[in-house]
């Protein structure tokens, strides 16, 4: 079965989901509708290669862009095949927009973490919306967490075989991946290397967030384990997870000029951690953790000892350790967890799921 897919957000993820499309002449995908904040194109027929130039040429068939006028050039779409809206956005208020969608008879596929780690209530309503019910529309967010890794699916696929989630630990920020995989290591030849250093390398290859503290202070992957948590049964929010900030107290209400100047300052500290792990034959790693048997799910900054998974990580990649009932040796999947080209995957793995269950 064709779906027809409606984008808001044609950033860097949604122009490589385009791309990818387009480049695999994909049977089952017909792209109908493009959105960026200003303005949003609809046609009758799939879009092509042109429809960068198209959009941008503000001609006729382009239109100022609101989410109600965008969602209502789509109501006829609807009576030639089934329609995704697919969500490429970071935005809140796209992100509240889902029930609406969703009433509409839409179903929704996005990277967006906020619709499923923001509101708690939002969630539920969205849950409700898409109860797996006959003919009741779908959503899929896979790329919410680990990008293209099939963490999502993997934890659904625990759950509906009755399997008892007993602990979801994993190295979920590709950032912070990098920045500890560097910084802290066992080997031997390892040249030491200064905690703001590292930030600094990281920020120039494009790892981090333009200001960092977005990524040391814990708060996407504090998303990500709300977002699995959830998946889980888990009532999470932002409140009732424990989040360890390892940005320096001082350097917290810096401009982001001053935190990369000053940040060296604190490069003992970090040294200090560092060396007291690997005194004791331990690395650092950054680490979130749903923890459903004893209720107390978290982000913190973690020891490993050398044979332990997440020791020997390398890069940038993400690594999730599901540990279960049938699986008391933790089910483990590792990868690149970040970038367009891997997230767009993510995205069209979920719509090609969504083609073949509306058939």
């Amino acid at each position: 079965m064709v779906v027809n897919v409606a984008i808001v957000g044609v950033g860097l993820v949604g122009s490589e989901f385009i791309r990818q499309v387009l480049t695999t002449q994909s049977k089952k995908i017909a792209i109908i509708s493009v959105a960026n904040s200003r303005n949003f194109l609809t046609s009758s027929t799939p879009l092509t290669a042109s429809w960068n130039d198209d959009l941008s040429s503000a001609g006729p068939a382009t239109k100022p862009f609101s989410l109600e006028s965008f969602t209502a050039s789509l109501a006829t779409s609807k009576a030639t095949y089934s329609t995704v809206v697919l969500d490429c956005t970071s935005n809140e208020s796209v992100a509240a927009y889902y029930p609406t969608w969703l009433e509409a008879g839409f179903h929704v596929v996005t990277p967006n973490k906020k619709a499923f780690s923001g509101d708690l209530n939002l969630y539920k309503k969205i849950k409700q919306l898409s109860n797996g019910q006959k003919g009741s529309p779908l959503v899929y967010h896979e790329s919410t967490v680990g990008a293209g890794l099939p963490v999502i699916n993997t934890l659904n696929d625990l759950i509906n075989t009755g399997d008892k989630i007993v602990k979801i630990e994993g190295i979920f920020s590709g950032t912070l991946s990098y920045i500890f995989n560097n910084f802290s290591t066992l080997g031997a030849s390892a040249k030491p290397v200064k905690f703001s250093e590292v930030v600094s390398v990281a920020k120039e290859l494009g790892y981090t967030e333009p200001d960092p503290r977005d990524d040391l202070n814990g708060m996407d992957v504090a998303r990500k384990v709300i977002i699995l948590g959830r998946v889980a049964g888990l009532d999470l929010t932002q409140e009732t997870v424990q989040v360890e900030n390892i940005v320096p107290e001082e350097l917290r209400n810096a401009s982001p000029q001053d935190f990369m100047a000053k940040l060296p300052e604190f490069d003992q500290h970090f040294e200090n951690l560092n060396q007291e792990a690997v005194q004791n034959g331990q690395v650092l790693r950054y680490v979130g953790l749903v923890d459903p048997v004893h209720g107390k799910s978290s982000v913190t900054l973690a020891r490993y000892p050398a044979s332990h998974p997440f020791a020997s990580l390398k890069g940038s990649d993400n690594i999730i350790a599901f540990t279960t009932e049938r699986f008391p040796s933790p089910l483990i999947i590792q990868g690149s967890g970040a970038g367009a080209a891997v997230t767009a995957f993510g995205i069209y793995s979920d719509i090609l799921k969504i083609a073949e269950r509306t058939q």
